[in-house]
This record gives structure tokens, sequence and C-alpha cells, in this order.
């Protein structure tokens, strides 16, 4: 057993199924004795707060009964829990309790009792603060050099600084460009606050500038900057660390030097007072807390960092002097002087395993039992083993657990889709544009060969393809036993699956004689569904925007061969030309080439082009197979289409965007207060955000493009009047086709612009 672990002096468990985080401990002499002792004060998610006076019989004791000065219920959750002087008019010590919607300052107080159960302790609210907005977290000291009081720094869940002296209200102030708050920390030498941004970023504000800038209770300050009221916000240094931060701690040397410690993800990071790197450490393992505190040598600090392997280690500057175990992943750790022990380390899990204990390397007292030793004999030992050797020959011959050989025969899964429609479709709540949409039916079949149990049959096709049943089950199957089902595959929606073919899987259990709950066991088989049920015979068009050849090594073969049923049978059994059109009324053209081993596929949508491409390939190695031809092979000689392939995709997300916010704007008419709005939608204000502003960008292109085309449009315009009034007209010259062209991309480019304005109108309006 290893000498070095946190020595355990006192712990306890608080609550049931409670939940804990790194601000809901705290360490201070809280009810003002003035002895030196702190006392351990914790809150938690629901709502309780705990102080407790550990007095350990003996060491590792647990808990006692009057170890717990004072529980109660606050109702809200505590989001965190600090001690400092926030009440005026005294320099006593006062517990500030954070709650989401509400900062709350309590006086701790113990009176004797008449009896001999002791001190009684209870709180007094002095004050409490409601606030408008979420809280976070907060970060308290003498903001601005005040003397004798502490002030308190609440930030938001939406980036602002709310400041309160005392008993008042001070200010409020938007951080730039918060996404996401992260840890909030006051360096009382610099007199600055200290976070990390969303953009990884640790960021450092002063406090004059902060108390001089503009008021950002009406969220509007960029428009009162460009105005000239109030001061800008500006950062006073930055540093990227490249990952998110979990906790930053200030550390002062001395009053001439002071340094910023943050605990990232995967490294831990010390800087100056002016942003610059004092030191870094790459973590070996995920940190879940730390605390720095000063070192005994001059000039070091000590750090403990406790990380998601139970550990608990003390580095030194970026050497590790230290490394404990726990009993628990530690989210708060604190150092504090309990029952005249100095130098207690305090740890919280999130669970509420609350632990105080101390480093060293007392001895256990365990000590493992002397094993009798005797003679070994290798010759018994190799006759033992091939003994062993040979019964395990035997068992995999006889009855394996896993017969290999007649894997393969203990299920046959197939699959038949019937050559014809159903003669009465099953879409009946379906409607694609103007045309009638057909089903056809499957017949999937299981054979089995010996005794099956826990069958259950799942069917899955591509989408908008939908089945009528898609699940079957059967409890036992006995052995030479035939199950057929029968379901119905039809297309429910507008647009196109990405292929046709469909799966069977067959999930059972074979039961054997060492295991009769049976061994778990998948088949599958595959089918193909015909191309007509979500395409019809179509008019070939000879022009089109969109255009794909196909290369091939073999000779062109008749595309009424490859595609029976969509072309009319002609004289000379040679058709190079076959249309395509889909159910909703998007059209394909396929041609081959007469002279050359070519294949071209066009259409007016790019997306429509795969289907039949991909079709058109398959067919062509089946055709070939069946003529024994085995080096067939297609390929592309062109510039692959990537920009339209791109261009798809951002309006894919532009169409989401739109409905989303059109939605959002909805929801807002709908409800009396923003605040209701659901989360998943709030989640997505980033991914706004970048949306917007490409409208934005977008709509002032369309805008430059709209007033070029008025120029033009009104240059037409003057040069026909001029020809009108002439009393021997010249020709036109197509300036009417002219001006009839750019009359219709001017109200194309204004339906495109006023859309991109709605769009960022409805999310300014929004505050988002």
């Amino acid at each position: 057993m290893s000498l070095f672990k946190a020595r355990d002096w006192w712990s306890t468990v608080l609550g049931e199924k409670e939940e804990f985080d790194q601000g809901c401990l705290c360490l201070a002499d809280v009810d003002n004795t003035g002895n030196g002792q702190d006392k351990v004060i914790v809150g938690s998610f629901m709502g309780y707060l705990r102080i407790f006076d550990p007095h350990p019989v003996k060491t590792g004791d647990g808990a006692q009964a009057e170890d717990l000065l004072l529980e109660v219920h606050l109702r809200d959750p505590i989001l965190q829990v600090e001690v400092g002087k926030f009440v005026s008019g005294t320099e006593m010590l006062h517990l500030a309790v954070l709650h989401s919607r509400k900062l709350c300052v309590y006086s701790v107080s113990g009176s004797l009792g008449n009896v001999e159960h002791g001190t009684q302790y209870q709180i007094k609210l002095m004050y409490e603060h409601n606030l408008q907005r979420t809280a976070c977290n907060m970060t308290y000291g003498s903001f601005g050099g005040v003397k004798g009081r502490d002030l308190i720094c609440i930030q938001s869940m939406d980036g602002m600084l709310m400041v309160f002296e005392q008993e008042s209200y001070a200010f409020g102030r938007f951080l730039p460009g918060s996404l996401l708050p992260g840890p909030l920390a006051y360096s009382s030498r610099t007199d600055s606050f200290i976070t990390v941004s969303s953009c990884r970023q640790v960021e450092s504000y002063k406090y004059q500038v902060l108390a001089f800038a503009t008021d950002a209770d009406k969220r509007q300050e960029t428009e009162q900057q460009k105005l000239g009221s109030g001061k800008r916000l500006v950062v006073d240094w930055t540093l990227n660390i490249g990952e998110q931060a979990l906790d930053i701690c200030i550390v002062s040397f001395n009053q001439s030097a002071s340094s910023v410690f943050v605990l990232g993800e995967r490294n831990f990071f010390c800087l100056k007072d002016n942003g610059q790197i004092r030191f870094m450490k790459k973590l070996d393992c995920s940190p879940s807390c730390f605390l720095p505190y000063c070192s005994v040598s001059e000039g070091t600090i000590n750090t403990l960092i406790g990380n998601h392997n139970n550990m608990l280690h003390v580095y030194q500057d970026v050497t590790l002097k230290w490394a404990t175990q726990l009993p628990h992943i530690p989210v708060a750790v604190r150092v504090g002087c309990l029952h005249d022990l100095k130098g207690v380390i305090v740890t919280l899990s999130d669970d509420g395993h609350l632990q105080c204990s101390y480093l060293g390397t007392d001895p256990s007292l365990f000590q493992a039992p002397k094993v009798e030793s005797r003679e070994l004999n290798y010759d018994e030992l190799d006759i033992e083993l091939k003994e062993l050797q040979k019964i395990i020959k035997d068992v995999n011959k006889s009855q394996g657990v896993w017969p290999m050989t007649e894997r393969e025969d203990d299920l046959k899964v197939s699959a038949v889709v019937s050559p014809n429609f159903d003669s009465v479709s099953q879409s009946t709540d379906v409607e694609v544009g103007a045309d009638l949409v057909p089903s056809v039916t499957v017949k999937v079949t299981l054979q089995n060969r010996v005794t099956l149990q826990k069958i259950r049959l799942s069917v899955y096709v591509q989408p908008p393809l939908v089945l009528t049943c898609d699940q079957f089950t059967f409890e036992f199957m006995a052995p030479e036993m035939t199950r057929t089902v029968g379901f119905s595959v039809y297309l429910k929606g507008s647009y196109l699956p990405p292929e046709l073919e469909g799966n069977a899987v067959v999930s059972y259990s074979r039961p054997t004689d060492r295991n009769p709950e049976g061994i778990p066991r998948v088949s599958q088989c595959k089918f193909r569904l015909p191309l007509k049920l979500i395409c019809l015979p179509g008019q070939p068009s000879k022009t089109a925007s969109h255009k794909l050849t196909i290369d091939t090594n073999k000779s062109p073969v008749s595309l009424l061969s490859l595609f029976p049923g969509f072309a009319n049978q002609s004289e000379d059994d040679q058709v190079n030309v076959m249309g395509f059109r889909f159910l909703g009324g998007s059209r394909v053209t396929l041609l081959a080439s007469k002279t050359s081993q070519r294949y071209r596929i066009q259409s007016e949508q790019f997306e429509d082009l795969w289907l039949i491409t991909n079709e058109l390939i398959i067919r062509l190695q089946e055709y070939f197979e069946k003529q024994g031809i085995k080096d067939f092979a297609c390929s592309f000689s062109g510039s692959m289409p990537l920009q339209e392939y791109f261009e798809l995709i951002d309006h894919h997300f532009e169409r989401i965007y739109f409905d989303l916010v059109s939605y959002l704007m909805l929801l807002k008419l709908g409800l009396k207060e923003v605040n209701k709005i659901p989360s998943f939608f709030s989640n997505h204000v980033p991914v706004l955000h970048t949306c917007t502003e490409k409208l934005r960008i977008n709509g002032e292109k369309l805008e430059e493009l709209l007033s070029e085309r008025a120029v033009q449009f009104r240059a037409i315009q003057r040069r026909l009047l001029t020809r009108f009034k002439d009393k021997t007209p010249a020709p036109l010259q197509h300036l009417d086709t002219l001006l009839d062209g750019t009359y219709k991309q001017q109200l194309f480019k204004k339906d495109h612009e006023c859309q991109s304005n709605w769009s960022s109108f409805l999310c300014l309006d929004l505050e988002i």
C-alpha cells in the first residue's frame, strides 16, 4: 500500500443526491470569533447552506452531530459562497450567498445555550439584491482602492459585470464580444478584473475603465459610443491561451508583485500583472480544480491541482513535489486552519463528499501474511498443463461455443420486391405535387435450420421513403420453419432519397447446451426498390443548367435495354435520349453518344443529377456482368463540381436559419417575457450571429448589384424613348429584350435583398 495518500483527518457526506461545484466551498472565520480558526462553509445546488466546525476525537473519525453548526434551506440553488466585509459601517465578516437571480448577505452569530447543548448558531439577512439577469459567478475586493470594506462584482450568463457597493447597486457593464461567461477574479494590486472569454483569451479590465465606460443597462453601447455619449470599454491586455479555462486565482508575493494563475483544460499558466507568461506547465491528466498559495521558499509559489484520476498534485512552480491519492474527484479545494491544525486541505466532490486531510507518510498497520514456501515439482506441472490443453482441444472440437461451420446455415434471410405496384396505394396521407404516389410491396422470408428465439426483424430505407411497418418480432421459431412478412414502401416528401437500396436486419438468439438463453447473432439482406417508385417517364430537354459526362471503356448501350419502361420501342431499337420526371416536378435528361463511349446526365437542379447517375452506373455494371465482361469501368474526366456542391450546403443552412429566426420572432410575439424562449434556441445564438453577419454581407452585395441594374435600366429607357420620339424610328436592335431582362433581374435581386434585410431585422429585434 502506498504511503503517499491524503490522510483522512475528518470527513462527511452532505445530503442525498445533492450537487456541488467549485464555488460552493469557502473557509473563513465567518462568526468573527477572532481566534484564527476557520469554519467550513458549503452551499449546494439544492439550496442547502451548511457551516461545519470539525472536531474529530480521533484522526479519521467521521462527522459528529456537534460538528454541524448550522444547516438551513434557502430554497434557491446556491452558486457561490464568499466571506468578506460586505456590510457598511462595520468591518465584521459577513457571508455572501449568490443565487441564480439573487444576491444575499447574511451575518452568522452564535449564542450560548442554557443547557448542555452548547452554542446555537443562526443567520440573519442583512440585505439582498434581486438580479435582472441570470448570475454565473462573482468576485469581491476593495475595488477602486476603498479601505475597510469589500465590493462585490457579479458576472451574468450573457457577459454583464454588475458591481454592488455593499447595500447599493453601482453600475453594470457588458464585456465586449462576450458569448459565454468564464471564470472571474479580481487583482487588488492592479485594480483589475481578469476573466477568460469564449475566444479562449485571458482578458484584463481596469476597474476605473469599467466605472467610466458607457452604461450598459440598455445593451446599446455601440450606438452610444458612436454618438460620443460615455467612454468606450477597452481591454487592458489580452493573452491567447488556446483552450478554455476552469478557474483563475490571484496570488501576491508582496506589495510590488502578484501573479495571475489560470487553470486550463490541459495546461496550467502563471502570468505577470501585464499579461506576460511567467511559466506554464502541461498537465498529464484532466484537472478538476486548483489552489495556488505562497511557498516557504522565497520567490516560488505552491499549487494544489486536483484531477479526474482522484489525485491531488502539489507543484512548486512547474516542479511536481508531491502526489497523493484522494477517495473522490475534487471540484473545489481550500486550505485553512481548523482546530489549531494549520494547513488542513479541504476538498469537496460534486456529489457531496467533504474531506479534511493532511499530507503525510503515516505507515499502514496492515501487514500481508507470509506465504508458505514449498518446493515446486516441474514434472507434475508439465503433465497437468498437457492434460488441460487436451481438454480444451476436445471441447473446441465437440461442442464449441461458436460453431463457425454451421453459423451461415442457422437462418436464411431473403427479400423479394414485387414487380408491380400495389393496386391500392398505401400512401393515403401523402401529397407530392400533383402526382399520385405509388407504393410497392416487399416480402421478406426467414428460413431457419435450427431452433431460434427472440427473433427481431428491422427494415430500413432511406428517407423520405417510408415503410408501412418496419419492425417484426417472433418469440420462437422451430427447426425447418419458414416465416414471411410483407410491407409496402412509398415516397413521403418532396425531395429525393440518396439511394433506392433497403436493408433487412434480423437479430436472434441461438440456444446451446451451455447457454440456454442463446448466443446473440445478426443476419441481413439487401434489396433494391424500382426507380419508378419515385420517377416517371418525362420529356427530354435539350438545354440544362447542370451537366455531367460519364466515360466508359465499352461500346454504348441502348438506353431502352437499360431503362425498360421509360421509353417507347423504336424501329432501330437504339434509343440515345431519355427523360425522367421525379415525383414533385423536377426533370432529368439522359443522353447516350452514338459515336463515343460517353453518357451525359443533365438537369436544371444540381442535386437531381445524383440518383440517375448512380442508377445508370449500377445498371451498366449489371448489363456487362450478364454479358460475361468483367473489365467494365466508368470514369469522370472533368473537374469536380465543388462550387455547386458548396452552394447547395450554404442554401440549406440559410433556409434553416431563416425558419429558425421566423419561429423565434413568432415565439417572442406570443410571449410576454423574452426569457421564456426555449433554451434550444438560446444555445444557437452564436450560429444566428454568424448567419446574420453573412446575410448582411450578401445584402450589401445585392444592393450594389441592384444599383448597377437600376442605372442600366434607366439608360435603356432613355435610348428607347429617344428612338420612339424620332420621326423616322430606327430598329430597336434588341433594346426591348435587354430592357425586359434587366427588369426581371431587378425584381429577383430585390426579393433576395428584402429577405436578407428582414432576417437581420428579426435578429436585431430579438436582441441576440
